[in-house]
């Protein structure tokens, strides 16, 4: 298809066969330390389906709020057990980090995974008290831009909704039609401008559009989309791909982790 090239980010990425195997041993190691000290809340159910579950990761003492994070994969693949170690950087901090896990397409349409990540959103808010912050990367980067949507989160978890940062966004769907990944996305026109963030309300919270200036072109284009739509502060961070973008998660004192929780 036309665009299969244009969104194709492994292809174009040295190494990176090696990222997922590194990120499932760095996740596994993070929960078996912080299961052992009673921080990790491990399956937390929040809808009725085997992968409608979360992993919760607490601070030292009461939490001063809860980051949820949105994993990405095209909304083809990947799960929370990827992605552990990635909460490092908010809970050092103080805060509980939710990390769920969502269906994939085809068995499911990206519509169905954006419900299900609002379920996600709103059970965690009720594990945990305080104000909301939302980080997402790729498809995740979408799904938290989504919970944006007025209506779509129960009032009193939109209200506690303090800040989103989504990462390497794909924030306008329309040009995945043109790639051979729509046999299992199924979009339309009108499924596509539905599930774009960028023909939504620009949201009255704080939002930072995070991307890699070494990432493929149309990443760079779907980040300055959604930026200029909502009129919101846009990071461009050098040196860095999609792959290796979201490691300043993991680090308490990087720029990504402070702009996060609003510490810098």
């Amino acid at each position: 298809m036309e665009l299969d090239d244009a969104y194709a980010n492994a292809a174009h990425i040295p190494g990176a066969d090696d990222y997922p195997p590194r990120w499932t041993e760095a996740a596994e190691s993070y929960r078996k330390r912080l299961a052992v000290t009673g921080h990790a809340r491990l399956g937390l159910m929040y809808g009725h389906g085997a992968r409608q579950a979360m992993d919760l990761f607490l601070p030292d003492g009461e939490p001063k709020g809860l980051v949820v994070f949105v994993h990405g994969g095209y909304w083809l693949r990947f799960d929370r057990s990827f992605w552990s170690h990635f909460a490092e950087g908010a809970r050092a901090h103080g805060w509980a980090v939710a990390m769920p896990s969502y269906d994939l397409c085809p068995r499911v349409e990206i519509a169905d995974i954006t419900r299900q990540v609002a379920d996600a959103v709103t059970v965690a808010a009720r594990e945990v008290s305080g104000p909301v912050r939302l980080v997402g990367h790729s498809a995740g980067g979408h799904l938290v831009s989504r919970m944006a949507e007025p209506g779509l989160l129960p009032e009193d978890v939109a209200g506690r909704i303090v800040k989103i940062l989504p990462i390497s966004p794909v924030s306008d769907l329309r040009p995945l039609m043109q790639t051979s990944m729509n046999a299992d996305f199924g979009l339309d026109d009108a499924k596509a401008r539905a599930e774009s963030p960028v023909f939504q309300p620009k949201p009255e919270v704080s939002v930072t559009v995070w991307v890699g200036a070494d990432e493929r072109p149309v990443f760079l284009d779907q980040a300055r989309w959604l930026a200029e739509a909502w009129e919101a502060e846009h990071v461009v961070d050098e040196g860095l791909h999609h792959f290796d973008v979201i490691d300043a998660l993991a680090d308490p004192t990087s720029r990504m982790v402070k702009t996060l929780l609003g510490a810098g």
